[in-house]
């Protein structure tokens, strides 16, 4: 999937210098033609580059840039991602797959460099069963996704418990920008402090999650195969917090595309069931995960609630939403 053609690499620039001989010989060219240039909407400088002889892609994804302007920051950021797209390519089997990263470069604007990955965007099937009825497509790749979070998950658990205070501290950012924003959100302190001193949120081991478990992060090639990447947020944590990312972005969907959260149900509790099946009692799992459940998808709601492209009126539907999601 390309985005925007920008023009031609100048080779004279010393990124072309980095990918003709430290990127593309790795992967069979050395661009003697030239580099093609294509814009993403990714939320930092992502770009896609393309030798011409070849059309051999990558992506290189520069870290300090103007959302990131803390070159410390920015490093420290680079080198995560670099060893979680390690990581998880380690522990996930060859039904699924994670992007190579092939190169870092720190004079470069701290720039991670990953292969090029190609496949069905969740975003695209969730619209082709909201647009062209292609329920079953949708079932069958939340049942494939759900395999391979519940791999990731399962083949780093730890022994030690999630920490919740985290996710609360999150949520209360999440809840100020609102707050900054102009939209009512006074009593969202409140429900976060009864999640906070409810013992469930407290009982999970805590586990490796993506940390960006987003419809955009996830592609799916044949049968059950499922790609991802950017990994730049993977941390410890319950693993309610992908699943609840999923969850929250789906009813989001369903809810801007036709007014109804309902029809997102049956999709949402399919993945969910199909993610518990992984386990050796899995209606124990579904009991705790359903516990656990509403805080983070009411999170991922206001999440999404802060987006100002959104029309303000949606953006308040969210808030009521997951105020709602929250009070169970």
């Amino acid at each position: 999937m390309k985005g925007e053609y920008l023009g031609h690499l100048s080779k004279s620039d010393r990124m072309y210098d980095y990918l003709q001989y430290d990127i593309f010989p790795g992967l069979g060219c050395n661009a003697p033609d030239g580099i093609r240039v294509f814009g993403t909407n990714g939320s930092n400088a992502v770009y896609i580059y393309e030798e011409r002889r070849s059309n051999v892609k990558v992506v290189g994804k520069f870290f300090y840039s103007q959302s990131m302007r803390d070159r410390r920051e920015a490093e420290r950021h680079l080198e995560r991602e670099w060893n979680n797209l390690h990581h998880a390519r380690s522990v996930l089997d060859g039904c699924h797959y994670v992007a190579r990263p092939l190169g870092r470069n720190v004079e470069l604007n701290c720039l991670l460099v990953t292969e090029f990955c190609t496949g069905t965007p969740l975003e695209e099937v969730i619209n082709r069963a909201i647009y062209n009825k292609e329920e079953q497509l949708l079932h069958d790749k939340l049942r494939a996704l759900a395999g391979f979070l519940a791999e990731m998950h399962n083949r780093s658990a730890q022994s030690f418990q999630a920490d919740f205070n985290g996710e609360c501290r999150y949520f209360k950012r999440l809840s100020d920008t609102l707050a900054r924003q102009g939209f009512p959100v006074s009593n969202l302190e409140h429900l976060k402090n009864c999640w906070h001193d409810t013992p469930a949120m407290w009982e999970d081991n805590a586990v490796k999650v993506h940390g960006d478990a987003t419809p955009a992060n996830f592609f799916f090639g044949d049968g059950m195969y499922v790609i991802s990447f950017d990994l730049e947020r993977m941390k410890f944590s319950d693993r309610c917090f992908d699943l609840g990312r999923l969850a929250g972005e789906i009813q989001h969907f369903f809810l801007r595309a036709t007014g109804n959260k309902y029809l997102a149900e049956p999709f949402i509790s399919g993945f969910l069931h199909n993610y518990c099946s992984h386990f050796p009692d899995r209606y124990r799992a579904l009991a705790a995960i359903s516990a656990r459940m509403p805080f983070y998808m009411g999170m991922t709601l206001l999440r999404i609630a802060r987006n100002d492209y959104l029309a303000p009126e949606y953006r308040c539907k969210l808030i009521g939403e997951a105020a709602l999601c929250l009070k169970r």
